[in-house]
Order: structure tokens, then sequence, then C-alpha cells
């Protein structure tokens, strides 16, 4: 059974030898995997001698790397998991059993359990990890406790299916959120989180990210939630042009004239775009499903490729 270590690095010349060497010690049987992303402090010769096999990904992003990783590595099971040197590599040993075992599809380091709060010192990271976190579990029924954790580990079915739209560090929102949708066994596991060392520096802005994953929830509640999302929107129009009629519908049962006619004909036109727009959240709905439904073929033929292999 192969194991893949994934480590997708840019500019961490501080860190990435103790991480290749942490890993080289708990899992001596894996292969470590670094992928490169336009680092310019040496990163990927410092990788390299440590004993990784280092490849690049010249797109800029984390997305991208992931893309690049998941669709060049074929193994039994991947343990993903930054070059920061924050998360530990005794831990992979349990999600590598996991995986294997058939328990996870996708195993979460769940730092937020643990010391996160205590050892990170960025308020607004913590704030944006328990935003994230609450949307995620009310918006698909959930009950995840860290959503954009760095360490995970995947089976191959999930990593062979998971079609990757994020270019950045959304990328981990993504993905939780597509085992959800598609009914991948999760499993959390709390692991002891670590701040950066000094030198290392973080790659993420705190607001310029954050932003670019809320809006990356609400593109996933549209795209894996059509019905609510859509129907959401009409309720919405349907009180905006409600709030506009009535007073005029009471107007005209108290003096039988109908006022305000142009009001009345934009409230119609709301009314009706409030109509499509629900009837568009159903046929979404419908091609979603269909969609889950390819999804499961397409598992059960990646099983029968792998057990041929």
């Amino acid at each position: 059974m192969k194991t893949a270590i994934i480590i997708p690095c840019y500019n961490e010349s501080a860190t990435i030898e103790k991480v290749v060497s942490d890993f080289k010690e708990f899992m001596p049987d894996a292969k470590i995997y670094v992928y490169d992303n336009n680092s310019t402090d040496g990163t990927d010769e410092i990788a390299r001698k440590a004993g990784a096999i280092v490849r690049y990904e010249y797109k800029q992003g984390k997305g991208n790397v992931v893309r690049s990783m998941f669709r060049d590595i074929k193994a039994d099971c991947y343990i993903m998991v930054d070059g920061d040197d924050t998360y530990p590599a005794d831990a992979a040993i349990e999600f590598k059993e996991l995986v294997l075992s058939g328990q996870a599809d996708m195993v979460i380091g769940d730092r937020l359990s643990s010391t996160y709060f205590e050892e990170n010192d960025r308020r607004f990271h913590n704030t944006g990890n328990i935003v994230v976190r609450k949307f995620i579990n009310l918006f698909f029924k959930s009950d995840l406790h860290d959503i954009m954790t760095g360490m995970r580990a995947f089976s191959y079915e999930f990593v062979k299916s998971f079609p990757i739209s994020s270019k950045e560090f959304e990328i981990e929102t993504e993905m939780s959120v597509f085992a959800l949708m598609n009914n991948f066994k999760i499993k959390e596991i709390p692991i002891q989180y670590r701040d950066r060392m000094e030198g290392s520096e973080s790659k993420l802005n705190t607001y310029r990210d954050g932003f670019k994953v809320i809006m990356m929830i609400f593109t996933l509640i549209r795209d894996e939630r059509p019905l609510l999302f859509f129907s959401a929107i009409s309720l919405v129009l349907l009180i905006i042009a409600g709030i506009y009629f009535f007073p005029i519908l009471f107007k005209f049962f108290s003096t039988g004239v109908v006022l305000k006619i142009p009001t009345l004909i934009v409230i119609s036109t709301v009314v009706i775009v409030a109509v499509v727009t629900f009837f568009v959240g159903v046929i979404l709905h419908v091609l979603k499903k269909q969609h889950a439904d390819n999804l499961e073929h397409h598992l059960i033929l990646l099983n029968e490729i792998n057990r041929e292999e």
C-alpha cells in the first residue's frame, strides 16, 4: 500500500528541511514529494538534499499546486501538509491507518480543538477560522471542527474524483465541502499545532485571503445547494415586492382607486424574476443530483481499476 507525503511549498527555506526529515523519521516507507511554487529562497534545493522528490508548479497559488499534486501522483494514501513546520509529523501515522483501513476518505487534522488559539497570535486569523466553520456547518448541515487546516489525509478515490476550482488558499474549504456534499467518509483527529518558527513568514493576507474564502463559501453554496441558494434569492425578492404591493392593495380596499401604476409594473417584474429564479434553482438541483449519481459511478469504476492494478 503506497503512501505519499505531499508538501506544497513557497519560500519555506527556514523549515522545509525539518519537515522532510520529520516525515522520513515517522514514515520511512512513504515517498515525500515537495512541490515548489516559484520559490526564490532555495526551498527546492534544500528539500532535495533532505531526501524529498522535488517537482514544480509555476502557476502561483496553493490551489494550483494541489491540482498538480493530485493529478501527478498515484498512491493509496495521500498525506498533505504545509511546509512551515506547524504540524506534527507523528500524527500522520494515525491518518494513514484510518485511510488505508477504509475508515476515512479524508482525515482532517483538527487544530482548533487543541493548541491553535494558544499558539496563533493573529487575532483575525482565529476569528476567521471560527466564522468559516460556522458558515460551513450551518449551510452544509455538518459538525466539522476545523475547516481550513493544512494537514489532511486522502484516499485514492477522493483525490482522483475531486474537481479543484480554487487557485489559492480557499482550497481547504473547497475540499471540506466536496467531501460533505458527496458523502465521503470524514474523520477528524485533534493535532498539536505550533506557530511558525522565527524567520518563517506566513504567506496569508488576513483580509484579502479571508475575503476570497468567504466568496468561495457563497460560490460553493450556489453550486452545491442551488435550490437553497436560489430559493433564498426568490424569497428576498418576494418580500421586497410585498413591502411595496400591500400598501397599494390596502389603499385600493379603502378607496377603490388603484394608485402608483408604475410601481405595480415594477412589482410585477420583480415577482416574475423571483419565480424564474426559483425554477432556476429547481433545475440546477436536478442537475446536481445527476452529477452526484455520475460521481458514484465514477467512484465504482475507480475502485475496480484500483483493484485490478
